[in-house]
């Protein structure tokens, strides 16, 4: 028997892969928490109530590990008893868990002294109880999860080192699932027979461990299945065929896929699910439990739950909701009124909901009876079953489910998959389970009304542009940009107004700000007034919501001047300033403080190319180690600034393309390269990172960056599209000094991006780490930031990225390296056609006419309809000497665009061969 608990840190624990050894869930001595202030008469806690629900969860999943321990070794029937019993175990054990997250909610909010002592002895519990093995502490994920988030509610000083211990036993718990992953996969019968090794005797010591507490055979008979000596033949249900009665998937076209997910909506888990499948033009269908969607009264009216909204926005997405009961009751158990509600009454909701509801009806567990199909008929509703399970309820483990239903499609090569959309486990599997399917020419069905039927372009074609399956959440963006050059009373400057532009132009065709939400004030536009009535009088009438981000900029000049207390006070110069009258006519730091606390939005960014000091800035950059950081930072107010040196320093006016130093490279980090994990996320922190350190070595300006007071740690967020351009003769590249001065700022890059050029492995490289940088603060003093973890990507957005990449070092003409991303991109995704091209016309403009033909040819195969490609083949040809193939390649170009921006070339070339 292995030992259950010897306490290592984290870090430790994955080096030495020694999963008995076990991994220490925040290791610490104990202490007495910090006493919060006393309350009149507050209950205590019911400690022990609360330890008890935590063993009673511990227990269910423990029993459902032991069902499935030897599961290949099961028969058919044994199987499928011992999958409709798990069920009921689990979704028994969802409720127990939702009761103990309402508990603990309530007890965080109690104001009773000693709760945040009792939360701190359940922590005990989990860390380090003598009773558990590492694989045990997985059964507390989600209760952490939520207990973290109300925790986070509480600002008092105890709570916030609570929720840090919370965040660093959540870590401890993913790397817990990481060493468990392959002893996981062995319970669900992930391997065949093959030598014993080390890490598989200790597993099988931690199952031998329950099996002493559990047997299947009295889990089962627990739940009143008792297995019979004789195995009987399978029973077949007298029905109508598949095209009228029940459907199970099997009748579905060869490789053809219908995605279904039960228990929902979910509040968060569903959305995130629809926006996978977005990516891939997947259609679905949501089995719907009618106590989340809402209730019906006595007198059969409806009251919907605010759950409601998120099956709303399902049906506007273009996805199906069904019937998945009222209560998830096993209703082969139930007749007369009760059965009739369970079905009945979630048809009405669903109908409250949308009348474009389904008829479709899925019995939990599949457990059925004739009276039930009856009510079925009656209702005009047909029960859909399946023939791929995913086990997402019981496997833990996101890359074991994936397993499990790629074998299952292959062998069955059609079918209806069963997934579930209340746990992360199954967004994280999604992906790399579409990606396959994919890959290997599956499509997908979903239900038009009458039957299931593809949707066009949704059989594994990849949409043109790949949208993120994480989203930064806004509802909305506004900007204020502002440039001066014309000073009246101060020097001129020459590139401010330029900047400004350049800055409105970027976010509105880069990052999809709406133009009449961003107003721009340049130089007579920019006084006093006009910049402070820009927040007070058009920001405060403009509709901002709370969940809307504000990005600010300011060119022009800046002053820093010295209170009579010896502390430096900092100014932004309106056009209309008299340098005399600074105190009177500018604008001070603490004003834009002022209007910072004051705005609605949830995130802000003050960017001011302006050099000055006296600003009191906290440290930048909190939650950058997150493992789910944009669904956390979403929590988060942010009030942050970045400028563009410190006192008694000059802007530098001499950037490339007429921009000052610091505006090209704030430019340049927009364009991608601030995307220091290469996770198509550009954060504020990320954004510093590059730029302070890229200004200040070439130039005398020190770039500050940090959080207003009153910012609560949230990091604005910029997503990168996915840039689409087929690399041609049209496209544009960078002036020589504009690629002189990127190579400059590349040289002080803090890391490389994720998915660098491909060391010649048979892996993709992987993503780097959180990125620590020293900047300075407004007060001359040095700070370090700490940039995000990487955001957990799909292949397909991998090779997205790459592709952009390349794009970024075409432009700078860096062709070897540009070959290299664009290779990546396609060893990623062999069918992305827009990475082949780009491939090709890089190899061309290293004259490499012969290679570059072969891949626009590629290019052509994979998307016949791209008319660029034919124009790039047909120039590619010319020069290799092959002039009947370049004319064939430009006169199939004019077919598919005769007015297309290169027609007028390819007739000349037509015409002079």
């Amino acid at each position: 028997m292995t030992s259950k608990r010897t306490l290592f840190t984290v870090a430790a624990v994955a080096a030495a892969l020694a999963i008995a050894a076990g991994i220490a869930l925040y290791p610490r001595k104990p202490q007495t928490p910090v006493a919060a202030p006393e309350l009149p008469a507050a209950p205590a806690p019911d400690t022990a109530s609360l330890m008890t629900g935590f063993k009673d969860v511990l227990a269910a999943y423990r029993k459902i590990i032991v069902l499935f321990a030897d599961e290949k070794t099961l028969a058919a029937n044994e199987r499928t008893l011992a999958n409709q019993v798990g069920q009921g175990l689990f979704h028994e054990n969802r409720q127990r868990a939702a009761d103990l997250e309402t508990r603990l909610d309530s007890l965080v909010g109690s104001g009773s002294p000693q709760r945040l002592e009792a939360i701190a002895g359940l922590l005990d519990y989990v860390e380090s109880s003598a009773d558990l093995f590492d694989a045990d502490r997985l059964a507390f994920r989600e209760l952490l999860r939520s207990l973290q988030a109300a925790v986070a509610r509480d600002s008092s000083l105890p709570a916030i080192k609570l929720h840090k211990r919370i965040g660093e036993d959540l870590d401890a718990l993913a790397e817990i699932e990481r060493n468990y992953e392959k002893e996981i996969r062995l319970v669900f019968g992930r391997f065949e027979t093959r030598a014993i090794d080390l890490k598989r005797e200790r597993w099988q010591d931690y199952l031998a461990s329950l099996k002493k507490l559990y047997t299947r055979e009295q889990i089962l008979k627990d739940y009143g299945v008792v297995l019979p000596y004789p195995v009987p033949k399978e029973v077949v249900r007298k029905s109508k065929s598949e095209d009228e009665g029940e459907i199970f998937g099997n009748s579905l076209p060869a490789k053809t896929i219908v995605l279904t997910f039960d228990d929902g909506p979910h509040g968060t888990y569903t959305a995130e699910i629809a926006a996978i499948l977005k990516q891939y033009g997947a259609p679905a269908i949501f089995f719907q439990v009618g106590t989340n969607l809402g209730a019906v009264g006595a007198d059969g009216k409806t009251k919907l739950a605010p759950k409601a909204d998120v099956s709303r926005k399902l049906l506007d997405a273009g996805y199906t909701l069904a019937n998945h009961s009222m209560t998830h009751a096993q209703l082969s158990k139930r007749s007369g009124d009760a059965l009739k509600t369970e079905i009945l009454g979630t048809d009405e909701l669903l109908k409250a909901v949308d009348a474009r509801r389904s008829p479709l009806f899925r019995f939990p567990y599949g457990a059925r009876n004739d009276e039930g199909l009856a009510v079925l008929d009656a209702a005009h509703l047909r029960s859909v079953m399946w023939n791929i399970d995913s086990l997402d309820w019981a496997d833990p483990v996101p890359s074991s489910i994936a397993d499990r239903v790629l074998r299952t499609v292959e062998k069955e090569g059609r079918g209806i998959v069963l997934f579930h959309d209340i746990h992360e486990r199954t967004v994280k599997a999604l992906p790399a389970i579409l990606d396959r399917l994919v890959a290997e020419g599956y499509q997908f069905a979903g239900w038009d009304g009458t039957g299931f039927t593809v949707a066009k372009g949704a059989a594994g074609a990849a949409p043109t542009a790949t949208p993120l399956a994480v989203s930064p959440g806004y509802s909305d963006s506004w900007a204020i940009v502002i440039g001066i050059d014309d000073y009246a009373k101060w020097p001129k400057l020459q590139y401010a107004a330029r900047d400004a532009q350049a800055i409105r132009e970027t976010l509105i065709q880069k990052f999809g700000f709406v133009p009449d939400h961003v107003v721009s004030l340049s130089n007579k536009e920019a006084t006093r007034t006009g910049i402070l009535g820009a927040f007070h009088d058009k920001l405060a009438h403009s509709g901002m919501k709370k969940n809307d981000r504000l990005f600010v900029f300011f060119a022009g000049h800046g002053a820093t001047r010295q209170l009579s207390s010896g502390r430096d006070l900092g100014y932004i110069i309106p056009v209309d300033s008299d340098p005399n009258q600074i105190a009177t006519d500018a604008i001070p730091m603490t004003e834009l403080q002022n209007i910072a606390e004051s705005l609605t939005a949830k995130h802000a960014l003050f960017v001011m190319d302006a050099c000055y000091s006296g600003l009191g800035l906290t440290r930048g950059g909190g939650g950058g180690n997150s493992s789910n950081f944009l669904r956390d930072n979403a929590k988060r107010m942010g009030r942050q600034m970045l400028t563009a040196g410190g006192a008694d320093q000059l802007v530098a006016d001499g950037g490339p393309n007429g921009h000052s130093v610091f505006t090209w490279t704030l430019l340049q980090g927009l364009s991608g390269k601030g995307d220091l994990n290469g996770d198509g996320i550009i954060t504020a922190t990320e954004l510093a990172a590059y730029v302070a350190p890229a200004v200040s070595a070439v130039s005398r300006q020190t770039p500050a960056f940090g959080s207003l007071p009153g910012s609560e740690g949230g990091d604005f967020v910029f997503e990168l599209a996915a840039n689409d351009e087929f690399l041609s003769e049209q496209s544009s590249q960078l002036s020589g000094d504009a690629i002189a001065m990127n190579s400059k700022l590349d040289a002080t890059r803090p890391a490389p991006a994720a998915g660098a050029a491909s060391t010649g492995g048979d892996k993709p490289t992987p993503a780097p780490v959180s990125t620590t940088v020293v900047v300075k603060d407004l007060q001359g003093g040095e700070q370090k930031i700490v940039t995000p973890v990487a955001v957990p990507s799909s292949v397909r957005q991998l090779a997205q990225r790459a592709n952009d990449r390349g794009l970024q070092l075409y432009k700078e003409k860096q062709y070897a390296q540009a070959e290299a991303q664009f290779t990546e991109a396609l060893k990623l995704r062999p069918d992305f056609a827009l990475a082949a091209n780009n491939l090709g016309f890089v190899f061309y403009k290293q004259d490499k006419f012969a290679e570059a033909a072969r891949w626009f040819e590629n290019t052509i195969k994979i998307d016949p309809s791209r008319a660029v490609a034919y124009l790039n083949l047909g120039d590619a040809y010319a020069k290799a000497g092959n002039a009947d193939k370049a004319k064939k390649a430009f006169g199939t170009y004019l077919e598919l665009a005769p007015n297309g921006t290169g027609a007028a070339y390819a007739r000349q070339q037509v015409d002079k061969g």
